[in-house]
């Protein structure tokens, strides 16, 4: 792949990322600004702080989209890029949502996004991480805990079973 190809794809994926959801889905349904709400972050854990769990489960399907399809994306329009280069390519998703240009560079925390990624790789991988968060946050409450006991999860996954 060459360069200004690969520029180009960093820019639409950063983009990709930037975009809002947990700002504009509450929005669009009536119920304002989410950074007036819990942490102030843009986040599909804060939306949940609303009550609306429908809210919350529509922004997180969202955020794993925005994972997914810069993998489906890369895939379907560049014939000679291997694994590494592609998951390189997907991580400014996720910076795009962590820093998002529309509001200000503050963005959420990227789990959602990262899980799209994970899932996009191989579907295991978005199983493990899902499986280690529900207990983890079962256990403590904490979905900040639970994001970084879930992202710790996948390389010890691989390290065991691979």
């Amino acid at each position: 792949m060459s360069l200004s190809l690969s520029l180009l794809f960093i820019i639409i994926f950063y983009l990709m990322g930037s975009i809002p959801f947990a700002l504009l889905v509450p929005k669009v349904f009536g119920h304002g600004d989410i950074r007036n709400i819990g942490s102030g972050n843009v986040g599909a854990t804060n939306v949940l702080r609303t009550g609306n769990k429908f809210l919350a489960f529509l922004v997180l399907c969202l955020d794993v989209l925005k994972g997914l399809l810069p993998f489906i994306l890369l895939n379907l329009y560049s014939e000679n890029i291997g694994l590494l280069q592609t998951i390189f390519l997907c991580h400014f998703t996720i910076l795009g949502h962590i820093f998002p240009i529309w509001l200000k560079f503050k963005g959420g925390k990227g789990v959602a996004t990262y899980v799209g990624i994970l899932c996009s790789i191989n579907i295991v991988f978005g199983i493990v991480f899902g499986i280690c968060w529900f207990v983890t946050f079962f256990i403590s409450k904490f979905s900040s805990l639970a994001s970084l006991i879930g992202s710790f999860s996948v390389p010890v996954y691989l390290l065991i079973f691979d």
